[in-house]
């Protein structure tokens, strides 16, 4: 098992340095799910690793996503027979074998709306989805009466109903599992940083070398020589190919996908639910004591790293659950709201709900590889793919993929600690529900968590306004998983700001003077990020009021990023920058 490393900001100021004072067979850029998937899989073949990501791991599409491994029961309509296949099995694995702690079933319930003909229909779909794998570690589907259904879901109105089927698929947090991938990388010999923007790609002739990278905390600059860059950056693929100096060989296609986050009271249900719409398919995903309730898909062509969720996208979302409610939901009941942006391999004139979720990888020039496209689920094969074809640039000799048999820290172990769960509840005197959301998040981890935690009782508090997470959580946050910023801990570490009704506001100060005395913050530091915070989620808050796309981006991009804060400001430029 590999040793996990305390990405504290110790860790991150030799990694640093490591990045400029050697030659790496490979540089990733972007610690999305595929980049942190893709930095693993060549770690774990022998080769020299550098990762690097301009904001935070999973600050983009692989935070925002709907937070399911799932094989595409819908894609089976599409045909793509091959993709359900390979999604099946990256989630068996990942229920099995790489992520346990991180990756749960989950139940869905499939609402029949038409007599005669539909049932059969979807049951021809499911039983195909369970004998191409949907049915390993997690149960076949069932059939069930609209009372057999309503027994399950009383929240469903009786006429939005004539039955329906029960199946299953699986579900994690996204940010946390992308987390665990970088970490792993990093356990098995990887540099990995994050505030980490490449800014220029280094070139002999043709062919790429390397890049030169700005730590965004600083301003500091340095050059990363490298035999292959491997370009992960989702809808910012055109971006890093422009720096390149060329054409790519394929398009990225920005799809807007916005979820909202309600109580777990508001819907009276003991399973989740899946609703056919006009375009697609809707969501309703049980969530801890919420519900997540997604997604859109329209085109998306503003701003990159804040996608803006406008009242138009929300209003759609409530009036398609509240079709099949009896009781419905309104914009009060709203507790959260996120927006993300899909990658999708672009065609001529199709709509977003139509192109491929498959992904494809290319050398457009020497020393550089780009893969773009996919579905979260499948992140591990599109890593693969890519290390494969970095083959020509690396040189003979390299490795085949292994990543299949390599768990993610904190999977070893994991269930022999939820079978002592009782005595560790006692051990600790925490109460048994405690210790299940610690191991649901930190697997076998959780006894760095509870050694960081030993000798100060205060630690394993409440966070005020948060009362789900502990204060040790947070705390570990920024010693051991690279937090750098209030927006890191309450937006991807935890997920406090689409749980709580304050979205994160009430805990930011609590949270701040916690984590001050490790990240080095002073008075003046620490009242800074609280107020930026603040002023984020009020842009968010004001973004989804407003009536569509271009006002909703104009209000979420007029709050200030805490990211690029010392740098950009001492040099009176912008806080943003071209994003990696």
């Amino acid at each position: 098992m590999a040793t996990p490393p305390r990405m504290d900001p110790a860790y991150r100021a030799k990694a640093w340095t490591r990045l400029g004072h050697r030659e790496f067979d490979v540089l990733v850029i972007g610690g999305g799910v595929t980049g942190s998937g893709a930095a693993l899989d060549a770690a774990t073949r022998g080769l020299s690793v550098a990762l690097v990501e301009q904001r935070d791991f999973a600050s983009g599409t692989s935070s925002r996503s709907s937070k399911l491994m799932h094989g595409g029961l819908r894609y089976l309509e599409q045909l793509d027979f091959a993709l359900v296949r390979e999604a099946l099995k990256e989630r068996e694995l990942a229920l099995t074998r790489l992520a346990p702690h991180l990756v749960k079933p989950v139940s869905f319930l499939y609402p029949l709306k038409h007599r005669a003909w539909e049932r059969p229909y979807v049951t021809a779909g499911l039983t195909l989805y369970d004998n191409m794998g949907g049915a390993r570690s997690v149960p076949g589907h069932r059939q069930l009466s609209r009372n057999g259904a309503r027994r399950l879901a009383p929240a469903l109105r009786a006429d939005a109903l004539t039955g329906a089927l029960l199946y299953a698929d699986a579900q994690m947090d996204d940010a946390r599992h992308t987390l665990t991938l970088a970490r792993t990388a990093a356990a098995y010999g990887a540099v990995v940083l994050n505030s980490a923007q490449v800014v220029e790609l280094t070139r002999a002739g043709e062919r790429i070398t390397g890049a030169i990278v700005e730590d965004i905390e600083t301003g500091a600059r340095t050059t990363v020589r490298a035999a292959v860059v491997v370009n992960c950056t989702g809808v910012w693929t055109d971006e890093i190919q422009t720096l390149a100096g060329g054409r790519g060989r394929f398009n990225v296609r920005a799809s807007k996908g916005v979820h909202i986050v309600v109580a777990r009271d508001r819907i009276n249900s003991e399973v989740g639910l899946i609703l056919r719409t006009p375009t697609s398919v809707l969501f309703v995903i049980p969530w801890g004591t919420h519900w997540i309730i997604g997604t859109t898909d329209t085109d998306w062509n503003l701003d990159l790293a804040h996608p803006a969720a406008s009242k138009a996208d929300i209003d759609y979302l409530l009036a398609q659950v509240n079709s099949v409610l009896t009781h419905g939901i309104t914009h009060a009941d709203i507790q959260g709201v996120f927006a993300g942006l899909r990658p999708l391999l672009s065609g001529e004139d199709e709509q977003t709900s139509q192109l491929s979720r498959e992904h494809a990888v290319a050398r457009p020039q020497p020393g550089l590889i780009s893969i773009a496209g996919g579905k979260y689920t499948t992140y591990r094969v599109m890593a693969a793919d890519a290390i494969d074809a970095a083959r020509e640039d690396i040189g003979p000799g390299v490795a085949d993929s292994v990543t299949e048999h390599i768990p993610l820290l904190g999977a070893e172990g994991y269930r022999a600690l939820m079978n002592q769960i009782d005595r560790l509840a006692r051990k600790v005197d925490l109460p048994v529900w405690r210790l299940d959301h610690l191991l649901g998040r930190y697997g076998s981890l959780v006894n760095e968590l509870l050694e960081l935690g030993a000798g100060d009782p205060s630690l394993f508090e409440p966070v005020p306004g948060a009362e789900e997470y502990l204060k040790v959580e947070l705390l570990y946050a920024v010693t051991h998983e690279g937090a750098l910023h209030l927006d890191d801990l309450l937006a991807r570490r935890t997920r406090i700001s689409i749980e709580t009704l304050s979205r994160g506001v009430d805990s930011a100060r609590a949270v701040a003077d916690l984590v001050a005395p490790v990240l080095g913050w002073d008075e003046e530091r620490a009242a800074t990020e609280v107020q930026l915070y603040t002023q984020r989620v009020q842009a968010e808050r004001e973004s989804q009021q407003m009536p569509d796309d271009h006002e909703a981006n104009a209000e979420r991009t007029s709050a200030r990023d805490a990211r690029r804060r010392d740098a950009r400001q001492r040099d009176g430029l912008p806080s943003e920058g071209t994003p990696s």
